[in-house]
Formats: C-alpha cells, structure tokens, sequence
C-alpha cells in the first residue's frame, strides 16, 4: 500500500497532506493526555513493530505493494490516537531512510494506513466486543491480571480478527481510488497521464484482489494470534 513518488498529483497528495497534518497535532495532543510515562516505551515497539511487519512487502501491478500493517492490533494494544503516531512514525521511516514509499505521499500513506484502515478496524472491534467489554468494566474497577485476562473473550477476538481484515481492505481500498483517478485529474497536453497511468479498472482489481484473498487474511490471523499470546503472557497489556 505505499505510494511512491510520481504516481500521485500534487492535488492528491497535497489534499492528503493537509488532512492527516491536523490529525498528527491531535493524535499528539491525546497522546499527552492518555498516554502514561510507563506506556511510552510501548508505544516506541508499537512503531518498530509495525515498521517490520510492513518492510515484509509484495510489489503490486500500478507501482505499490501489499502487506500486513498491524495497524488493528496496536491501536487496541495502546489505543487509537497513540496508534497514529506510531504507525506514521513506522511510515515517516520506511520513506525517509529506505525509500518504502514517496515523500510526497507520506501523507497519503499516513491518511491510509495510520488513519483511515486503522480507525476502521478498531472501531469494527470495538462494535463487535463493545456489550461484553462494558459490561465487564462495570464488575471489574481494578485493572488487574485475572480482570484482564477475562476481558479478552472471544467475541474480542473475532471483533479484532474481523476489524484487522476490513480495516486494511479499507487502507487498500483508498490506495487503489488515489492512484485510479490520477488519469482522470492530470493529463498532458496529448492526453497521456502524467502521473500514475493506470484506471481505476486496473487499479481496484490488482490491489484489492491480492489484500482480500491474502493479506487481509494474514493481518487477522497475526492480530488474533498477537492477541492470545498477549493474553496468556501479559495481558495487562490490552487497553481493550
């Protein structure tokens, strides 16, 4: 799913800039106010583990490539807005030191995947775990061992397996649109595009095709068995 340089227009990638741009001041901002000075270093393997899982990549037919994210499983590791900016610090890397993805799309990338698909998935698995999750809140007040441990049922695990799958469809699902409408936007003077050539027939198909028949599948069996480990080794670890 990472864009590189010179398949998006600047109206593409400079409207997607100044959209994730205020999300980064406002992830930042909760992230002063939720986050513990204990749960800081979490945050920093949130990142790292998101930056290995997407440097294990496919390239795709229209010039971008196809992976896990791990996007679902941080965000309910450490909640959503602490999840932004460790999945865009992940993506701000991978473009910046190993040219995985433009610069001129960071904010692409970021809207994508940092936002977009993970917002998605968390909300899926919080729809999906949200009566049990509530109800068991207001029987536990302390947040111990045995709370925790409880708390992940597994309507929690579904609602992350299933969160996991669709939220990155969602993050591909707007890739394909960007680069799918750049013919559409930006052509030359003979008509040919001056950015990403391909339609949104080539587009969709090549990139959906391949995250709904495999790395969907991968990101939630990833998400769901992350989980169960986390469950039976530190399960104070899951914000819920």
């Amino acid at each position: 799913m990472h864009i590189p340089d010179g398949y998006l227009g600047p109206v593409t990638y400079g409207s997607l800039w100044a959209a994730v741009i205020p999300i980064w001041i406002y992830a930042s901002k909760k992230v002063k106010e939720i986050l513990k000075a204990s749960q800081v270093p979490l945050l920093a393997l949130s990142a790292a583990f998101s930056f290995v899982i997407m440097m294990f990549n496919v390239p795709l037919p229209g010039g971008t490539t196809g992976h896990a994210t791990g996007a679902t499983l941080i965000a309910i590791l450490i909640g959503p807005w602490p999840a932004v900016i460790a999945l865009s610090i992940a993506l701000i890397v991978q473009a910046l030191i190993f040219g995985d993805g433009g610069i001129t799309a960071i904010g692409a990338n970021c809207f994508n995947i940092a936002f977009a698909g993970m917002f998605t998935g968390y909300g899926i698995y919080k729809l999906i775990s949200s009566e049990k999750f509530k109800v068991q809140s207001s029987k536990f007040k302390n947040y111990d061992t045995e709370t925790r441990r409880s708390s992940l049922s597994t309507r929690h695990l579904i609602g992350a397996g299933a969160g996991a799958y669709i939220g990155i469809n969602i993050a591909a699902l707007l890739t394909a649109l960007e680069l799918g409408i750049q013919p559409l936007l930006h052509t030359g003077a003979d008509g040919r595009p001056l950015y990403s050539p391909f339609p949104l027939s080539i587009t969709i198909p090549a990139i959906m095709l391949e995250h709904i028949f495999l790395f969907g599948i991968v990101e939630a069996v990833v998400t769901v068995f992350v989980l169960l480990y986390i469950k039976k080794s530190h399960p104070e670890l899951i914000r819920g």
